[in-house]
């Protein structure tokens, strides 16, 4: 095993993603539970620790904490935002609670010279989202740096090797962010680079092969590159033990479901059962508008279908899902102690609590931009990898209350032209995700010198590198005048279109 750092998981919406920053830098990482006990650690020889951000005040009565041997291990520690704040309180530091919660953009001025910021800018734009402050420190620790609203922003002792900050160094929006925690890792910590996805990939294929065993896996495919990267990681781990299963659910786009099936079997070579499952999805629809209920439905609906096909396969044990880890953080599982729910994901939250079949899960601790290189290294086709991306419960979370065949058919043909349209244009950055969305309004209109009344469809294009974060597409008005003009005209039911502007937080990227 590669040196490693251990990320302590506070229930931080960004604990993975300070993961993803530390891979990205050459050093593996795991995510533990913030209370794993330093006994458990220690056989590990970790390499560093990081304590992640979190969504409790470490001045309430209950708040999470770790064990306080981490503290005298000798391990070199970065805090960020909770995990500052959590060690200010160890440390008999001076903390308070703001009047005023601190949230957005603020200005780092960088005071004193240290390893953390060696090369940083004295002056540059960094990430807050926090309720509590450090006003003053204990003998052996000094203030860093610090923002107009925040006195100590970021504290070290150099001699322990314990640093921490109160802004969020691994978002994109903390502009010397990567640097500081290149910093930390390789200037404080002194680890070495030496961690790649291949390295992933052969840990990934031990692991399967060791918990399979000669039993036979079935694996939940969808078409998007999550199932698909992780079906062909699972066939090179245990070969002709694997069957995949597509169920079309009748909520995939145009022409989805035999593109989908065409490409598993022609182009990935993969032992490919169809199932015709349209019918029976859209009975356990019926009258449900919640998008919880619609979600955990189609969960418990996708398992069904495939126990029922698994019973017809001899030996089989286990269900193989593309579950991504921003799927895991969103569902709050219990492996986040200390998460808030945002909403359950079919494959996670959605999930019945007593099944026949046992998950392998190999993606779940990835985000997208990383199953796409992963993808890569196992020598997928581009068009396959790069495919954007599309939500397990498919077009039912893209319509706003009751899923119909009409409704279906009304979001699947303007769908299908704003793809089209923005799969035609030359686009820099081009979108990450794009899409149509069928609201439950209905507007007035003109058409024809006749009046309408008919509905109102959205349209929402973002950029991103890890679903995590997300800004809306700047898209030319010329090709958004092209795509409402070619929806209202073409699709029957809609005679008025909106573009969705909202950045994720505080919106997600689904509507529900």
């Amino acid at each position: 095993m590669p040196q490693t750092v251990f990320v302590l998981d506070f229930g931080a919406q960004y604990s993975q993603l300070i993961a993803r920053r530390t891979r990205e830098l050459g050093v593996y990482c795991e995510i533990v539970p913030y209370d794993t006990p330093w006994s458990e650690l220690a056989p590990r020889e970790p390499a560093a620790l990081i304590l992640s951000g979190g969504p409790e005040s470490a001045l309430t009565q209950g708040a999470p904490e770790m064990d306080p041997a981490i503290l005298e291990s000798g391990v070199p520690i970065l805090g960020i935002c909770y995990g500052m704040q959590l060690l200010a309180r160890e440390i008999r530091a001076e903390l308070v609670q703001l009047d005023q919660s601190e949230y957005g953009p603020a200005t780092l001025l960088v005071d004193r010279d240290s390893a953390l910021f060696r090369g940083i800018s004295g002056e540059s734009r960094v990430w807050m989202s926090h309720g509590d402050s450090v006003l003053s420190l204990p003998s052996g620790y000094r203030a860093l740096a610090s923002t107009e609203r925040c006195h100590v922003a970021a504290m070290g002792n150099e001699k322990k090797k314990i640093y921490a900050v109160q802004f969020h160094p691994e978002v994109a929006h903390t502009q010397y962010g990567t640097a500081i925690l290149d910093n930390f890792l390789h200037e404080v910590a002194g680890i070495g680079r030496d961690w790649k996805m291949e390295s992933f990939l052969d840990r990934a294929i031990e692991e399967v092969r060791a918990r399979a065993g000669s039993d036979r896996v079935i694996c939940a495919l969808s078409g998007g590159v999550d199932s698909a990267v992780a079906a062909t990681l699972v066939s090179r781990a245990i070969g002709e033990q694997l069957t995949c299963i597509f169920v079309d659910h009748g909520l995939l786009r145009a022409g989805e479901a035999e593109q989908v099936v065409a490409a598993f079997r022609d182009v990935l070579h993969l032992n490919v059962i169809a199932v015709d499952a349209r019918e029976q999805f859209l009975r356990k629809l019926e009258g449900v508008e919640d998008p919880e209920q619609k979600r955990i439905a189609i969960g418990h609906e996708f398992i069904a279908v495939f126990e029922r096909e698994a019973a017809k396969i001899p030996g089989v044990k286990y269900l193989v899902q593309g579950t991504l880890y921003p799927d895991v953080i969103e569902s709050k599982t219990p492996q986040s102690k200390a998460g808030h729910k945002i909403k359950s994901h079919h494959n996670v939250g959605g999930l019945p609590e007593v099944m026949g079949l046992s998950l392998i899960e190999p993606l779940r601790s990835l985000f997208k931009d990383e199953v796409r290189a992963l993808g890569r290294v196992l020598g997928l086709p581009e068009a396959i990898v790069a495919r954007q991306p599309f939500p397990g419960p498919g077009l039912a979370v893209r319509i706003i209350g009751a899923v119909t065949p009409e409704r279906l058919e009304t979001v699947r043909a303007a769908d299908a032209i704003v793809r089209e349209e923005i799969d035609a244009a030359t686009l820099d950055p081009h979108p990450w995700q794009y899409f149509a969305v069928l609201t439950p309004v209905k507007s007035v209109g003109v058409m024809g010198d006749g009046r309408t009344y008919a509905n109102l469809v959205a349209v929402r294009a973002i950029t991103s590198e890890d679903g995590m974060t997300a800004d809306w597409a700047r898209l030319p008005h010329a090709l958004l005048e092209r795509i409402s003009a070619r929806i209202v005209n073409e699709v029957r039911g809609v005679n008025r279109v909106a573009y969705d502007i909202t950045t994720k937080p505080p919106a997600t990227v689904e509507w529900e």
